[in-house]
């Protein structure tokens, strides 16, 4: 049976959806992550959601290509504002930026209240975006890493309930796992907080002092998360 072909990036946030739910795929695009899933057994049924009209016309041709009509429905909508809280077992927001992905959230309570799984797959913003689930009564129940040439991308699994405090390195890397990938994540962020506490280096003022102090504290602990996982591969 042909299938759309996933990236290993949409592979990830695959792996954690639930077998058996109903599906919102918000910001859908072509719908290669549904009409994936469907094929494979592993969901009955899916609504692709998307701001805009021309992805969501990608998102037709796909489910049409595959043999997917009836299977899928269409939402013109931003984020989760045209689908009811009864159609959906799951929601999956990947390929957004971490506070467009908050503000989703925050737009839809019945997330929380249903405790519906949420799979979400930030390109930036994360230390916001953790900051935020743990502020507003979500937990991160795992973490998966996936690499498409030099570029790595994280994708959570968030359930309602009570987070255990993260540290300032966890809101930007996320929990210390085992993942073999999770050395060269550590490093990727060692290199960001570096190269911003360079560009820091000559600023002046309390708030500047500020930034560069919870900085320092935050590529501290990244530093010391690197040396937990290198045991680990021992």
């Amino acid at each position: 049976m042909r299938r759309p072909e996933l990236s290993p990036r949409l592979r990830t946030v695959e792996e954690l959806v639930p077998a058996g739910a109903r599906l919102a795929d918000v910001g859908t695009d072509h719908a290669y992550l549904p009409a994936a899933l469907i094929l494979e057994g592993k969901i009955p049924w899916a609504i692709a959601a998307d701001l805009r009209r021309g992805p969501l016309d990608r998102a037709r041709a796909t489910v049409q290509e595959y043999g997917l009509t009836g299977k899928v429905a269409f939402r013109l909508c931003n984020g989760l504002t045209g689908i009811q809280p009864d159609e959906v077992d799951v929601v999956a927001i990947a390929g957004m930026g971490g506070e467009t992905i908050a503000a989703i959230l925050s737009a839809a309570p019945w997330v929380r209240k249903r405790d519906v799984p949420l799979v979400l797959q930030p390109m930036s913003s994360m230390p916001e975006l953790r900051g935020w689930l743990q502020k507003n009564g979500f937990s991160i129940v795992e973490e998966r890493l996936a690499q498409e040439g030099d570029t790595l991308y994280t994708a959570l699994l968030v359930r309602a309930g009570e987070m255990s405090p993260l540290s300032p390195a966890e809101l930007w890397a996320g929990k210390n796992t085992a993942d073999p990938l999770r050395g060269t994540w550590l490093d990727q962020w060692i290199a960001r907080t570096g190269r911003a506490l360079e560009g820091m280096a000559q600023g002046r003022g309390e708030e500047v002092l500020s930034r560069r102090k919870a900085l320092e504290e935050v590529r501290a602990g990244l530093f010391d998360m690197k040396k937990e996982w290198e045991l680990w591969q021992r």
